[in-house]
């Protein structure tokens, strides 16, 4: 069987990798049950062993940083409630900040925005993105929800158009999937009906992007 890191499955990097992928499947078997400590472990462990397997590799500071505040912002969103979605949100909020210059300082910089059609027409594609999904969210959350939302949908964009700065197609294609995990759980937490049949399959699709992103974006700076 081949692994993406030497030495085997045996190989402490390939084991923890298929503890990760082993906690994210059992987390989307778990997606609809109540919250729980195993539900709510399995979904922290699933990133939070990206962040070990990051650490092992010696991978950089903040790709190794990034990841542990996601997970603790996954720990945060298992769970129900204002409070532990607002701490998720400060929780990935500084996952993407840092998320930002540890792309700037591994690509080409800014201007190959410019220089390349297909990198400039992306980030247009990003940002309005994002215009559209801030403008919906605007009219549908709540006065105190407004600014941290709008700052957290500008930290998105930053973190989205800071990756396309790279030659890396994993941690490009990862970006774009975490803005579209963060475009369909704002979706499904906001804009859907509570009652709407489709709910169960947004929060499935959410997750999948969401892991599948970090999986694409770990991985793209570990084995480039």
């Amino acid at each position: 069987m081949t692994m993406p890191f030497a030495g085997g499955i045996d190989a402490n990097a390939n084991a923890t990798l298929i503890f990760s992928l082993v906690a994210a499947v059992i987390y989307a078997f778990t997606l609809d049950m109540r919250p729980t400590l195993a539900r709510s472990a399995a979904k922290t462990l699933a990133v939070a062993m990206l962040a070990v397997l990051a650490f092992m590799q010696g991978g950089p500071l903040l790709l190794i940083a990034a990841l542990v505040l996601s997970a603790v912002g996954d720990a945060f969103l298992s769970r129900d409630g204002e409070k532990t979605f607002l701490g998720g949100l400060a929780s990935f909020l500084a996952a993407h900040i840092l998320y930002v210059p540890l792309f700037l300082r591994s690509g080409g910089g800014l201007d190959v925005l410019g220089t390349e059609t297909w990198r400039g027409a992306i980030a247009l594609a990003m940002a309005a993105f994002v215009v559209v999904m801030l403008a919906a969210l605007w009219r549908r959350v709540g006065p105190g929800l407004r600014a941290p939302i709008a700052v957290y949908i500008a930290a998105i964009l930053a973190m989205g158009i800071s990756a396309l700065t790279l030659d890396n197609p994993w941690v490009i294609i990862g970006a774009v999937m975490f803005m579209a995990s963060d475009g369909l759980l704002a979706t499904e937490k906001f804009l859907v009906p509570a009652i709407a049949p489709n709910r169960a399959s947004i929060r499935y699709a959410v997750w999948v992007f969401y892991y599948a992103a970090q999986l694409a974006i770990t991985l793209g700076f570990l084995l480039s």
